[in-house]
């Protein structure tokens, strides 16, 4: 007992110094860059009603007083949306390899002023922390990858491959310009490379201070969104009817409520459990392991599914975000609608999708028609290629930290550039905390320790990936 509790200490001192090791950041000067590009990012608003056209030049001058020539650094903006701007920047290479694109969106989702303790667009800093609409989600991830290509260039590299970075449009709220979109399908040979890095699609955590891994997103779920009406006569409330559509509206949303979607396992999925399990200990490693096997046990995938975070690997989810109905105070409702949004695990079709919500819902007088219809965003295939240079910049900045391979159930550009037969992975080093995710949300921030070495991983993962 006594030679088991010394080891213990060992292992927990270890640990410790672990956690604290000094993490390698970006050099003071480029600090100093990363953080007036994200003042500049924050305090520029951007959203919906605002556009990224003003954010977008801002950047090309700040990239021209970097030192690249004007015919490499583009504003693309539609000619129909004229404050849905974009910018790309290319920093050549000797074409031995074909082109690398990185992607990040400027616009930002809504931040009303009396809901945030700050400013949401103004960059404060307080305790530690970076707060502003964006710093997270993911004017973060834009400064960094701007600053990473204008040290690039300071150095003189050269790489083997021409680096392209597009700051785009609309991939937030609002979705009517979105820039890769627009890019893709009329300016394809300003974007148009072999490898796609987002850092939107990818994530890094940390729980209760402690950096857990480093998410590499090789697929996401496609997102399709289905219209739920109920319509009747109407009349005078004073004299209700059973045929009330709101009332039916009610109890077919309570019954997709209690439904689940079988479970569907993906490549992706399997290898995210066989990587995940190693965090893990007891019965939830065991099912992890399990669900990565090539017959997995159901009792095992119930368990797993049974924890929200695990069953968005696992299923196709559906779940009601906007209702509305009626017509009057004083009047029976003649329409009352639902938007059903889901998340369909790729290579699910979706008109199986909408069939089974009209077998689930089970009430001929309620239709279901699609409202926003799907991007397809099939799997990127694996690619050693990025894994490998992920794992080594990952190993000389937090040795031991585990990369894991995932499918994100949320939406990001990548969609619309493995549609175009781009292989796109989500890879991102700016932390943030599993139980406290404010992206979207009030009060949005990034740790000013986690933002300096977000800003030193990005130039090294920008570098690793054009080596000669």
């Amino acid at each position: 007992m006594q030679l088991a509790g010394a080891i213990a200490l060992t292992l927990a001192a270890l640990l410790t110094t672990t956690a604290r090791a000094e993490v390698p950041t970006a050099p003071p000067d480029i600090q100093a860059l990363g953080r007036s590009l994200l003042k500049q990012l924050v305090e520029t608003n951007t959203t919906h009603a605002f556009g990224s056209t003003v954010a977008a030049e801002a950047v090309r001058a700040r990239l021209l007083e970097a030192g690249f020539p004007p015919a490499d650094v583009v504003v693309a903006i539609p000619p129909d949306h004229p404050t849905k701007g974009n910018v790309i920047v290319r920093l050549h290479g000797t074409g031995r390899k074909p082109p690398v694109l990185w992607i990040g969106h400027l616009d930002v989702v809504e931040a009303p002023r009396a809901d945030w303790t700050y400013d949401p667009f103004k960059l404060t800093e307080e305790g530690g922390w970076l707060y502003g609409r964006g710093t997270y989600d993911m004017k973060g991830d834009d400064a960094a990858m701007l600053a990473a290509i204008i040290r690039l260039r300071r150095e003189g590299w050269r790489p083997d491959r021409d680096i392209i970075l597009a700051l785009t449009a609309d991939e937030e709220a609002g979705g009517d310009a979105d820039g890769v979109d627009w890019l893709l399908r009329t300016h394809r040979g300003l974007i148009d490379a072999a490898l796609v890095i987002n850092p939107d699609g990818g994530s890094a955590a940390t729980r209760d201070g402690r950096r857990r891994y480093l998410i590499i997103q090789t697929a996401e779920k496609i997102f399709v969104t289905y219209q739920l009406e109920a319509t009747d006569k109407g009349g005078h409330s004073s004299e209700p009817t059973p045929a009330n559509p709101i009332y039916r509206l009610a109890r077919v949303l309570a019954r997709l409520d209690a439904f689940a979607f079988p479970i569907d396992l993906t490549a992706t999925a399997k290898a995210y459990f066989r990587a995940r399990a190693a965090l893990e200990s007891g019965q939830m490693r065991a099912d992890m392991l399990e669900a990565a096997s090539a017959t997995p046990s159901p009792a095992a995938l119930a368990r797993l599914a049974a924890n929200p975070e695990n069953a968005l690997y696992m299923r196709t989810t559906c779940v009601a975000t906007m209702i509305e109905g009626g017509q009057g105070e004083s009047a029976l409702p003649e329409r009352a609608k639902a938007l059903i949004q889901c998340r369909v695990i790729p290579g699910e079709p979706t008109a199986s999708i909408q069939a089974t919500l009209a077998r689930v819902i089970d009430d001929p007088k309620v239709t279901v028609s699609i409202f926003t219809p799907e991007t397809p965003s099939p799997e990127s295939p694996p690619s050693p290629e990025v894994l490998v240079a992920v794992k080594r910049v990952v190993a000389s900045m937090w040795p031991g930290l585990p990369v894991l391979p995932e499918m994100s159930a949320g939406a990001s550009d990548s969609a619309f550039t493995r549609q175009a037969g781009l292989p796109s992975y989500g890879v991102d080093g700016l932390f943030s905390d599993e139980d406290d995710d404010r992206a979207h949300g009030r009060d949005e921030r990034i740790s000013i320790q986690s933002f300096g070495e977000e800003l030193e991983f990005t130039y090294r993962l920008m570098k690793t990936l054009s080596e000669g």
